[in-house]
């Protein structure tokens, strides 16, 4: 080849990569802002549907080594009413980032709603009882708001396959939901049993809560 050739097949060689790199670009950008779509915007959780997704899957790789929970802040109302509304959104940002954190890369987290949340991730069945424990430690911590501290009380079920007899996700959320309002304002997390799957449910969440009666909405 000679070197006239050179400059001329570089410069075509470029032209071809210019739109492969902006069509790249792109499909980042749409992927970045479709993730996003599916993230509640206040929290980080995946919302209801995502979470679904992902939890189903991740049950069907590993349906004997995970734990489902779900949480749900303890007089959520008087946060908003007694410290303002940007206290209870603190509040929720607090929730759905220690859940995160307990989480880890392994489990996937949504918001189901209002101050409502649901966490599925994989743990060992011999390392459940202390996962958990820890789970409950660090729920009951004070959130930071403005220059001080409030206090944070979440309510919390746990079902896991082992213990309800069951690997579906919404028996699990269904034994969870129960299992969560039975130990409501107790401060520790109520492991579910067979008999809280058998609790009558709508979208996986007790029947009669508010917002059960529309076929996906939050519970």
């Amino acid at each position: 080849m000679t070197a006239a050739l050179l400059p001329r097949k570089a410069l075509h060689l470029t032209a071809m990569a210019l739109p492969l790199a902006g069509w790249t670009l792109h499909s980042t950008v749409l992927h970045h802002r479709l993730t996003q779509a599916h993230r509640d915007p206040l929290t980080t959780a995946w919302r209801r549907e995502a979470f679904t997704n992902r939890a189903q899957r991740l049950l069907a790789r590993h349906p004997d080594d995970v734990a489902l929970v779900l949480a749900d802040a303890d007089d959520f109302k008087q946060i908003n009413d007694n410290y303002g509304h940007s206290a209870g959104d603190a509040a929720l940002a607090a929730i759905g980032a220690r859940l995160a954190d307990w989480a880890g890369p392994r489990g996937v987290v949504g918001r189901l709603g209002g101050d409502e949340f649901a966490v599925l991730t994989r743990i060992e069945p011999r390392h459940q009882e202390l996962r958990l424990e820890h789970l409950a430690r660090l729920m009951s911590r004070p959130f930071r708001h403005d220059d001080g501290l409030l206090p944070l009380a979440v309510s919390m079920g746990a079902a896991t396959p082992g213990a309800v007899k069951a690997t579906d996700l919404r028996t699990l959320m269904r034994a969870a939901d129960a299992a969560m309002y039975e130990g409501k304002h107790t401060g520790r997390i109520v492991h579910a049993r067979p008999d809280h799957a058998a609790a009558q449910s709508v979208n996986g969440r007790r029947s009669g809560r508010p917002g059960t009666a529309l076929r996906g909405r939050a519970a």
